[in-house]
C-alpha cells in the first residue's frame, strides 16, 4: 500500500473514531457533573429560598427527570447541534456563551504558545549544542524548573512583583474598564483593532496581554526545551550528521538544514496537543488574570452547577482536542516521509 493511501485510511479511521471519542467525553462529563455534591436551585435561587420555588425550577430544567432520561434528552440535543442554555445567564444559549468567551481564550493561547516556543527551542538548541557544560546544566535546570512549577503560584507571583510593586503591567482583565473596546469583528482584540486601524487599541490589547501570556508561555516553554534539547542532542549524533561534518559543511548549516528538522517532528506533535490542551483549559491563567476567556467561564460554571454551560464547553473542547491531533498527525506525516500509518 503507498504511503498516501495509508495516511488516507487512517484519517478516515480517526474521522470515524472522533464520534465515539466525543460520546465518551459526553458520558464521563455529565455522570461527573451530577455525582458532584451542589444542587443547580440553590445556585441559582441561592439556599434561602422557598423549598416550593426550588422545586419548580427543578421541574422547568428537567432535573427531577430519572437520570437515563435526562442524559437521553441531552444525547439528542447533542446530535441537533444543541448545546442548550445556561442556567446562570437565562436566555443565553450555549453556543452564545462560547462565541463571546472563546476569542479572548484564543488570544492567550496564540501567544504563550509562541512565547514558549521560543524560549524553548533556544534554551533546548544551546544546551543540545554545548553537551555537560553550564550551559547545558542551565537548560535542564530550566526546564525541570518551569515545569515543576505551580502555575497560579507563579501567576500570583508574577502579578505581585510586576502589577503591585513595579506596577509595569496590569493585574488583571483583557482591557481597561471604561474605554471602548476594539470592534467587534473577529473577538480578536488585536485583529480587530489593526482591521480597524486602531494602534492605540491594539498596543492597549497587548500591553494587557503580555503579564498572563508571559507567564503561562514561560511555564509552557520547560517542555519544548526538554523535548529540543532531548531529539537534537540525539540527532546530532546521528550517521548522518557525522558525515555531513566530515565532508566539511558548516555546523549552522548542518544545525538548520539537517538536523532541526528532524529534531522538530516531536516538537510539533507537542505544540499541537498543547495548543489545543491550551484552547480547552487554561482555566489557572485565565482564573488568576481575571481573564474573560472560555476558561475562566467554566470555573464558573462548575461553581455554580451549571450543567449544560459544562457539558457544552467540555464537548467544544474535545472536538478541538481530537481534530488538532488528526492535523497534527497529517503533517507529521507530510514532514517525515518515514512515518507510515
Amino acid at each position: 500500500m503507498s504511503r498516501a493511501k495509508s495516511l488516507q485510511y487512517y484519517i478516515v479511521a480517526r474521522l470515524l473514531l472522533a464520534p465515539l471519542m466525543l460520546w465518551t467525553i459526553i458520558t464521563i462529563v455529565f455522570l461527573l457533573l451530577r455525582a458532584t455534591p451542589g444542587d443547580p436551585a440553590d445556585a441559582i435561587l441561592g439556599t434561602r429560598a422557598p423549598e416550593s420555588a426550588k422545586e419548580a425550577l427543578r421541574e422547568e430544567l428537567g432535573l427531577n427527570a430519572p437520570l437515563w432520561v435526562q442524559y437521553g434528552r441531552y444525547l439528542l440535543q447533542v446530535l441537533n447541534f444543541d448545546l442548550g442554555s445556561s442556567l446562570t445567564s437565562r436566555g443565553q444559549s450555549v453556543w452564545e456563551v462560547i462565541r463571546q468567551y472563546f476569542p479572548a481564550t484564543v488570544e492567550l493561547t496564540f501567544i504563550a504558545i509562541s512565547i514558549a516556543l521560543v524560549i524553548g527551542m533556544a534554551v533546548g538548541i544551546m544546551s543540545a549544542m554545548n553537551p555537560n557544560t553550564g550551559w547545558d546544566l542551565g537548560g535542564r535546570l530550566f526546564g525541570i524548573i518551569t515545569y515543576a512549577l505551580p502555575l497560579f503560584w507563579v501567576g500570583m507571583i508574577m502579578q505581585l512583583i510586576f502589577a503591585v510593586q513595579l506596577r509595569w503591567f496590569p493585574l488583571g482583565t483583557r482591557f481597561p474598564v471604561g474605554l471602548p473596546t476594539p470592534k467587534g469583528i473577529t473577538g480578536l482584540y488585536l485583529i480587530d483593532s489593526l482591521l480597524t486601524l486602531n494602534l492605540s487599541q491594539f498596543f492597549t490589547a497587548l500591553y494587557y496581554l503580555t503579564l498572563p501570556c508571559l507567564t503561562l508561555g514561560l511555564l509552557l516553554s520547560g517542555i519544548f526545551e526538554r523535548i529540543v534539547r532531548v531529539n537534537l542532542r540525539k540527532t546530532l549524533q546521528s550517521e548522518y550528521v557525522e558525515a555531513a561534518r566530515a565532508r566539511g559543511i558548516p555546523e549552522k548549516t548542518i544545525l538548520f538544514s539537517h538536523a532541526l528538522k528532524n529534531a522538530m517532528i516531536p516538537v510539533i506533535t507537542v505544540m499541537g496537543l498543547t495548543f489545543a490542551a491550551l484552547l480547552g483549559g487554561a482555566v489557572l491563567t485565565e482564573v488568576t488574570f481575571s481573564w474573560p476567556g472560555l476558561g475562566n467561564r467554566l470555573y464558573e460554571a462548575i461553581s455554580l452547577r451549571d450543567y449544560p454551560t459544562v457539558q457544552g464547553i467540555m464537548v467544544f473542547f474535545g472536538l478541538i482536542v481530537v481534530f488538532a491531533s488528526i492535523i497534527i498527525d497529517i503533517v507529521n506525516a507530510l514532514i517525515d516521509p518515514r512515518i507510515r500509518y
